[in-house]
């Protein structure tokens, strides 16, 4: 599975979303109106899932599921 679609994945099941939801290129908080209390289970989540050392300024609300996938291949 490519990255892309495990961080979309990931981003469903962590936020209890539908995958149809999530939008690539659309901010995490114009597309399924995401708080600040669950980006942070999501950093925890993606940290976990991908091993890598994010911080939660490293993704935001106004985040995109494209940006962060960037942001995973820039940290491993």
């Amino acid at each position: 599975m490519a990255l892309k679609e495990e961080v979309i994945n990931l981003i469903c099941t962590t936020l209890e979303v539908k995958e149809g939801e999530v939008k690539e290129d659309e901010k995490l908080y114009d597309s399924i109106g995401v708080d600040s209390t669950e980006v942070v289970e999501l950093v925890v989540a993606l940290k976990k899932q991908f091993q890598v050392p994010l911080e939660t300024n490293d993704v935001t609300k106004f985040s995109t599921p494209l940006e962060i996938v960037e942001t995973i291949e820039k940290k491993k």
